[in-house]
């Protein structure tokens, strides 16, 4: 049977009322809420943490949860598929709540690194709500609720410096753990008392060896790419967590070839979700980046002459508030628009915005409205990227291994996230110039600054090209997987 970008996945195509689809996508838009506070509310802290354990790991105490993340995604994906997705988001959610209640009263900083890892189960909240909405609605409506549910958490991000800190200013670092702890029980109850069980399940079990293979490679790798810069690429640690991480992968693609029912089946990633897949590491990278140089600019005065610069970090809020606001536009567009025409056609036309946005920023880097405007065009663009991707691969994979497809789909989004951020970091790093300092950092030349700009705009216009081939052959109904 041919297979084709919009050939329905099956499912209950019951008609719900208008309330209770509101309600659904609230729930489970919370329970993605867990996950940016699980990532992002510690570094509000930071300081304070690397004060209480007297350490000056900030890298590891900043990436713990990301890579952990890494390593459960797999186990996680692969069990909603065979155990049911509400049940495995519901533990998931417990399990993070756990983690936090272990940072909040952890001793020394291993046992608050044992939290962070079980924290980062949280990381999987993301594709679990995708892959439960795409199984619990038809079609046309779970797509509209994947923009809603990948993106409305952004909207959260722009209020939530804001909630923590006074819980911050009464309770410390804890406060933070506090309030992490808290959300997950709230969340996971809601789920487990307002979203019904996928209906579809896969049989077999779940190849524990290969999920740990797969996880921890990809997470020995991802450490190595976001710690390699602060702690040598070529130290022995770090060369020894490369190796480890590479040999991980290879013993788990070996076993993939070998076991009947593999954590993530190779032999079944057809052509266009492969194009899929590339498409999202290529766009995901390049949208990070450019929030992650935007960050950097805003930091340097004008008036030290170089060419670029946004202020004295005044700018900062308003330039990341405009991308969060503008992933909340796009995701829920985009899924609008995947309910009409299918997900294809609006993961082209983001790449393409996006490309628009990132290329504008060399105007930007020197004028504050203009950074703005890319800003908001770079978040429309990523929000919409986000949710056509995810609605991308699970159109186009069995109801059975779509739990699985989707949390590939999130460690591809992460992993061109950390490896072109890196990249950055290293195009600003070798174009230094000395003895210039802008808040104590270290400043770029412009000329490295549009060298930043040209590369992440380059990635948009190569992750165009599979975009385009999956939209013609949506036009044309004429995709087969390879």
């Amino acid at each position: 049977m041919t297979k084709t970008l919009d050939t329905p996945t099956p499912g209950p195509l019951q008609q719900l009322g208008r309330k209770r689809l509101i309600l659904w996508a609230a729930v489970l838009t919370l329970a993605n809420v867990l996950a940016d506070v699980v990532v992002g509310s510690p570094l509000m802290v930071l300081p304070l943490l690397l004060d209480h354990f007297d350490t000056d790991q900030a890298g590891w105490l900043n990436a713990s949860a990301m890579l952990a993340g890494a390593i459960w995604s797999p186990l996680l994906a692969k069990s909603s598929d065979i155990f049911g997705k509400r049940r495995i988001l519901t533990g998931t959610l417990l399990l993070a709540g756990v983690g936090a209640v272990v940072c909040l009263v952890a001793p020394t900083l291993w046992i608050f690194l044992v939290g962070r890892f079980l924290q980062g189960a949280a990381f999987a909240a993301v594709f679990l709500t995708v892959a439960l909405a795409r199984q619990i609605c038809s079609p046309r409506l779970a797509m509209a609720i994947v923009g809603v549910v990948t993106s409305g958490s952004s909207l959260v991000g722009i209020i939530e410096p804001f909630l923590m800190k006074p819980v911050i200013d009464m309770f410390g670092y804890r406060g933070v753990f506090v309030a992490a702890a808290l959300l997950a029980v709230g969340a996971a109850s809601c789920v487990r008392i307002f979203i019904p069980e996928s209906p579809i399940r896969s049989t077999g079990r779940v190849d524990i060896g290969g999920a740990l293979l797969l996880g921890g490679g990809l997470g020995a790798v991802l450490a190595y790419i976001s710690l390699g810069r602060d702690l040598g690429w070529l130290s022995g640690t770090m060369i020894l967590l490369l190796a480890a991480g590479g040999v991980a992968l290879a013993g788990w693609v070996l076993l993939a070839l070998r076991v009947d029912q593999p954590v993530i089946d190779i032999r079944a990633l057809t052509r266009p979700i492969l194009l899929t897949l590339l498409a999202l590491v290529l766009a995901a990278g390049a949208f990070r980046s450019v929030l992650q140089l935007t960050g950097i600019i805003a930091q340097v005065p004008p008036d030290l002459g170089l060419g670029y610069g946004l202020g004295n970090g005044e700018a900062v809020a308003v330039l990341l508030a405009a991308p969060n606001l503008g992933i909340v536009i796009g995701g829920v567009c985009a899924g609008w628009l995947a309910g009409r025409v299918g997900p294809a056609l609006p993961l082209l036309v983001a790449i393409a915005v996006g490309a628009v946005g990132t290329f504008a920023m060399s105007a930007g880097v020197s004028v504050l409205p203009v950074a703005v405007a890319c800003g908001a065009l770079l978040g429309m663009a990523a929000g919409a990227i986000g949710a056509s991707g995810y609605n991308l691969a699970i159109s186009l994979e069995v109801p059975e291994r779509q739990g699985a497809i989707a949390g590939l789909v999130s460690v591809v989004l992460a992993l061109g996230s950390v490896i072109v951020n890196v990249v950055g970091a290293e195009v600003l790093k070798g174009t230094q110039i000395p003895g210039v300092f802008a808040g104590g950092a270290p400043v770029s030349t412009v000329t490295g600054v549009y060298l930043y700009v040209a590369m992440a705009g380059s990635l948009f216009v190569v992750a165009a090209v599979p975009a385009l081939i999956l939209a013609r052959a949506t036009t044309t109904r004429d995709v087969r997987g390879s």
